[in-house]
């Protein structure tokens, strides 16, 4: 199993950035991708962003343009760069990473809050 330890979320004003991370630790050997979904109240998780093990990436079709995921495998850390954040990016974001025959991991999950 993989373990995933969060940070970097907080308060921004309609506009503005954050960066979070992720950094990934244990049997991390065989992950195929990781990622950040997100929650926010009264609505189901939906995906962020993704980064595979080839490097290829994907977008939820709402941060499209705005978000960037990238990876730093020395670190083994993931990165989500959210710029011109909006309200409506208020939630929680989870990461999560993919592993072969194994059940995804999930982050602590950390608050992202956009005020207007």
């Amino acid at each position: 199993q993989v373990q995933l330890v969060e940070s970097g979320g907080g308060l921004v004003q309609a506009g503005g950035s954050l960066r979070l991370s992720c950094v990934a630790s244990g049997n991390i050997g065989s992950i195929k991708s990781m990622g950040w979904y997100r929650q926010a109240p009264g609505k189901q998780r939906g995906l962020v962003a993704a980064i595979f093990s080839g490097g290829s990436t994907n977008y939820g079709d709402s941060v499209n343009g705005r978000f960037t995921i990238s990876g730093d495998n020395a670190k083994n850390t993931a990165y989500l760069q959210m710029n011109s954040l909006k309200p409506e990016d208020t939630a929680v974001y989870y990461c999560y990473a993919n592993q072969p025959y194994r059940p995804t991991s999930w982050g602590q999950g950390t608050q992202v809050t956009v005020s207007s």
